[in-house]
Parts: structure tokens; C-alpha cells; sequence
């Protein structure tokens, strides 16, 4: 039997398998709201065969998103321009909707990736960023405005108002975006956080914030919705955010009941020297696992059936995570299914699909609205 494609839960939350679709930014969103885009691209990926899928990163206020065309979660308006894809999925499909909500903080006012990423000033449309410190992102950007306590109040009761939101759309988890050099992370690293208050200096003072606005979100959660991180593991810059900082982080999170986190890492400086390879961050959801014994996530590089298989038979992670695998096959689940003697769940339209060596990749089970 396939410990890739094994049944699961988190909390109350069933799954059929370990296979997730990372949240991957579009970029497209108007003016926070979602279009006919989102509905078309996460209605294909939610009949890949993948039992988790987690909608791209949702800014929880118009400052927070990193470039114009970023989702948002902030308003009745947002709100309900992303209910329909939301609702499409849970009608025709049994893949869990995981939503990550985040704030770009420095990394704000940013021009979309395929115009060349670089920052918007507010004159040329762009916004003034927010950050822990008064630094830079890139040498040479303008300065983000760093966050006092009313501030900060903000932005934490934005998470909450979000989560309230998010719960509202009948989503069923959500995950917090604490890497990749946004917010939550930008607070963690001691290369963006150099304040002198409670808030930066010791490893506890720099994780302070980011747990607070865990608490916060977790409170306004139902008691069966799961709730994750997504965390850098590392900088790859000495002197910056590492993996012991990560494991004691997730030990704080593991006392207030996180339900998984994702290991990723970098983002938080160009200056970051990062070795990548197949699987190069597997080993970050390792040490999380071994450390504190938290549900992980492993992604970065994971593209091949056999490989995603030995990742969770070999227990170094819980779940496999991947983006562009899926971009470019989006039946990625399908065909791992069938190359490891598996099975998924299709609409009966699918059922005629499989080849003849694979008459039973596709599960007898109801499909459908839940």
C-alpha cells in the first residue's frame, strides 16, 4: 500500500491521501477580489487527485498584499468575489480548501513577477510598505514605515477579521504565512528585525508577534478547523533566521495546538545563498518532525511519484507539497496514483479516463457536495 496516497486527518478535517497543492500567487486579483481566473484554476487543480489544496496567499488588509493583482480577504466585497470558487470546489470535488492568509509587509508595493518584481512607489501607484524595522527589502528601495503598537493592533485584528471571513466561506483550514521574507517571518529574522522593544532582540521577543497573531486567528477558529504554518527554516545568510530557531518556534506552536507547518525557507534578503537540489528543503521538515513531534509538510523541488513516496514511507515529513509540478501537469495525482498501485477519487464525467493497465486508479466513492 502507497504511504503516499494513505488516508489522513488533521483535527476534524479527512483526507485521502498526503499530496498538497501549494498555495502559488497568481497575481491577478482586482483590486483584492477574485475573478473568473480563480475559478477556472483552482476548479482544474481541485480534480488533480491531490487531497489537500491551499488557495494562493490572501492579504488580510490592501497594504498587505505584495503586488495589485494579489488576493484578498479584507472586506464583504473580497469576500464574496471569492465565494464562488470556494463553493464550486466543495460542490464537485472532495479536495480539503486550505486558505493562506498573509501580509507582504516590506515586501509590499511590489510590480507583479512577469513585469520584473521590482517595488512600486506610491507616486507610480504603489503604496508605503510596513515592517518591523525601518529596512529595506532590497538596498536602494524606500524605507517601510516600521510598525508601532497601533499598528501592529491592526494588523493582527486584520487576521482575525480574515479568519472570520475565511470561515464564513466554508473553507476547511487555514494556514498562516510566516516565511518567505513577509510579515510574520520579517518579525522572526533578525535580519529584518532589529527593534528594541519586546518585540525584537531575543528569539522570544522576535517570536512574540507572530504567535500572537496565531492565538488570535486560533481563537475565532471552530474547535474542528485545522490550522497551520507556513515557516522559512532558514535564511541562508549567517547571523540570520536558522533551523534551531525554527524547532523552538515550532515547539511554541506545538503547545498551542498547530496542526502542521510547512518548511520552506529564504526570502528574506537577496543576500541569501541557497543550494538547491531535488528535495533540498526536505530535510527542514525532518528536523521540525524529529524535533517536536508537529505534523510537517515537506516542499521544494519534490516533482517525482517515487520520490514523494519515499519522502512519507521514510518519515520525513507528513505531506508533500508542490506548485509548479502541478501548473504543469495538473492530473499530477492521477498519474502518481497510478504509478504507485493507488487509487483517488474523480467525478464519474473522469471515469473513462484511466488507461487500460490502470482499470481501478479511480476509487468507487461518492463525489460530490459535501
Amino acid at each position: 500500500m502507497s504511504a503516499l496516497f494513505a488516508s489522513t486527518e488533521l483535527r476534524q478535517l479527512k483526507l485521502s491521501n498526503r499530496v498538497a497543492i501549494s498555495p502559488m500567487c497568481q497575481y491577478v486579483a482586482d483590486d483584492g477580489r477574485a475573478t473568473p481566473w480563480h475559478l477556472i484554476h483552482y476548479g482544474g487543480l481541485a480534480s488533480s487527485g491531490a487531497g489537500l489544496l491551499f488557495i494562493e496567499a490572501t492579504a488580510v488588509e490592501p497594504d498587505g498584499r505584495i503586488t495589485p493583482g494579489d488576493l484578498g480577504l479584507w472586506d464583504d466585497v473580497t469576500e464574496a468575489a471569492l465565494k464562488p470558487a470556494i463553493d464550486a470546489i466543495h460542490q464537485y470535488s472532495p479536495t480539503a480548501v486550505i486558505l493562506q492568509l498573509g501580509h507582504a509587509g516590506r515586501k509590499a508595493s511590489s510590480e507583479v513577477p512577469w513585469k520584473g518584481g521590482q517595488q512600486i512607489l506610491p507616486a507610480d501607484g504603489g503604496w508605503r510598505t510596513h515592517a518591523p524595522s525601518a529596512l529595506p527589502q532590497i538596498d536602494g528601495e524606500s524605507l517601510p514605515l516600521a510598525l508601532d503598537r497601533t499598528g501592529m493592533a491592526r494588523i493582527r485584528d486584520a487576521f482575525i477579521a480574515s479568519g472570520r471571513r475565511a470561515v464564513r466561506l466554508g473553507v476547511d483550514g487555514l494556514e498562516l504565512h510566516g516565511a518567505h521574507g513577509y510579515l510574520l517571518h520579517q518579525f522572526l529574522s533578525p535580519i529584518a528585525n532589529q527593534r528594541r522593544d519586546e518585540y525584537g532582540g531575543s528569539l522570544e521577543n522576535r517570536m512574540r508577534f507572530p504567535l500572537e497573531v496565531y492565538d488570535a486567528v486560533r481563537a475565532v477558529l471552530p474547535e474542528g478547523m485545522p490550522l497551520g504554518v507556513k515557516v522559512s527554516a532558514t535564511d541562508w545568510i549567517d547571523g540570520g533566521w536558522d533551523q534551531e530557531q525554527t524547532n523552538a518556534f515550532a515547539r511554541a506552536l506545538r503547545l498551542r495546538g498547530v496542526d502542521w507547518i510547512t518548511a520552506s525557507s529564504g526570502g528574506v534578503s537577496p543576500r541569501q545563498k541557497i543550494m538547491v537540489a531535488p528535495g533540498y528543503q526536505t530535510p527542514f521538515a525532518q528536523a521540525i518532525r524529529d524535533a517536536t513531534q508537529v505534523t510537517t509538510i515537506a516542499v521544494g523541488l519534490i516533482t517525482e511519484a517515487q520520490q514523494a513516496e519515499e519522502i512519507i514511507a521514510s518519515g520525513q515529513a507528513d505531506f508533500v507539497a508542490m506548485a509548479r509540478a502541478f501548473l504543469y501537469d495538473p492530473r499530477w495525482g492521477w498519474h502518481a496514483a497510478a504509478r504507485l498501485g493507488a487509487s483517488v477519487t474523480a467525478a464519474p464525467s473522469y471515469w473513462r479516463a484511466p488507461p487500460r493497465e490502470h482499470p481501478h486508479l479511480f476509487q468507487d466513492t461518492h463525489y460530490g457536495a459535501r
